[in-house]
């Protein structure tokens, strides 16, 4: 079955997503970059615990804002990637994490031959205002 938001042309950005967890979680947004393709392929936020245990075990752990709890990536899907590299932004209020995947791509959603994505496989066209799926 087809998640809508995942894989429609349709733009149906999530703008309460910050005010969804403003209240009550004390986390920062984490950009995560592949270092040897330069692609953003993932945004996702990270608390102290998270931050903590990611520089301990080389690899990016966050914290999930929909459960409530530390999110090991790839823990269950097996797209896992090592960290490589922490910055921090000038205001000290966003990470950036540089990675390399372990194998192939990031993302729970898969293209049409079975592959994970990156968490970025679509366009937005600006004539139509619709998506374009680069990554089938």
């Amino acid at each position: 079955m087809m998640n809508e938001r995942e894989e429609s042309n349709r733009l149906q950005l999530d703008f309460s997503k910050l005010k969804k967890i403003a209240h009550g979680s004390d986390v920062i947004p984490v950009a995560v970059q592949n270092i040897d393709t330069h692609e953003v392929i993932l945004v996702a936020y990270a608390n102290e615990i998270a931050l903590k245990k990611s520089i301990e075990r080389r690899m990016a752990i966050f914290w999930s804002t929909s459960r409530n709890t530390l999110w090991e990536k790839g823990k269950t899907s097996g797209e896992t990637f090592d960290l490589i590299e922490i910055r921090v932004n000038c205001e000290q209020n966003s990470l950036l994490y540089v990675v390399r995947p372990t194998r192939g791509g990031i993302c729970h959603t898969k293209n049409q031959q079975g592959h994970p994505r990156n968490c970025y496989y679509r366009k937005l066209n600006m004539e139509t205002g619709l998506l374009e799926n680069t990554d089938m």
